[in-house]
């Protein structure tokens, strides 16, 4: 579930059927490309990275806009904030 509903994603990583860390590790290299302000969707069908991406985000000092749960796979959703 969306904490912000009204956050406009601004990029979008499949990495559906990568396992454990891909997804993480594709979130981070994002989040190093990106700016500040940057909203990220990262689709993933690994059943970790419910657990290991809002860890990390809350470790980096990034938020956690929410995780949907649709069609097999989450979307975790990350705003960038330094």
């Amino acid at each position: 579930m969306l904490e912000n509903p009204s956050a406009t994603i601004t990029r979008t990583i499949d990495a559906r059927g990568s396992y454990c860390p891909g997804p993480l590790m594709d979130l981070i290299r994002a989040i190093r490309e990106g700016s500040i302000g940057d909203v990220i969707a990262v689709l993933s069908s690994d059943s970790g990275s419910k657990i290991d991406i809002p860890k990390w985000v809350e470790k980096a000092g990034h938020r956690l806009v929410g995780i949907t749960t649709t069609d097999g796979h989450d979307e975790i959703v990350v705003e960038k904030l330094r």
